[in-house]
């Protein structure tokens, strides 16, 4: 079932990476939707941060916007983020090795509308809006079961308060 998740700081997006972070595994891909400044590259950055804490990773995380995609290796698991804001048709994307890191990577997409049909259909589909000066609206979607699952605990926590 979808459910919607409001920032007020940026430590409140900080906790909302840090409960989704440890619930990705390889294959899973998250589709980052927004306007500019909405907060994807954000969410993105601290979900990986997480993981580098994890596993005593030191290393810059910096906006993919002009590399397209940055990956991570952490914990024997790459993690691919991409930024394809500039792209201009989703052919593009074979090029960025996108359709490898679907079936055996954690990807964080900005600008998934790119992506056309080629975006994963077990996506887990997170728009997130500027509803403040701070405040952020993370909207959560999906059609894969293996979400409501691992969001369980995420919702029941949201819902508490």
């Amino acid at each position: 079932m979808p459910f919607t998740f409001t920032s007020h700081t940026p430590d409140d997006t900080r906790k909302l990476a840090d409960a989704l972070a440890p619930t990705l595994q390889a294959g899973d891909v998250l589709l980052l939707e927004g306007d500019v400044g909405a907060g994807k590259t954000d969410l993105a950055r601290k979900i990986i941060q997480n993981r580098m804490v994890k596993f005593d990773v030191v290393e810059d995380v910096p906006s993919p916007t002009f590399t397209l995609v940055q990956t991570y290796e952490l914990g024997g698991l790459e993690y691919l983020h991409a930024d394809l804001y500039r792209l201009s048709h989703p052919d593009e994307t074979y090029e960025l090795g996108l359709e490898r890191g679907f079936e055996g990577a954690v990807c964080l997409i900005e600008w998934p509308d790119r992506l056309g049909t080629l975006a994963p259909v077990n996506a887990l589909h997170i728009h997130i809006s500027i509803t403040g000066e701070l405040t952020r609206t993370f909207q959560f979607s999906w059609t894969h079961p293996k979400w409501s699952d691992r969001l369980h605990t995420l919702q029941k926590e949201h819902r508490a308060k």
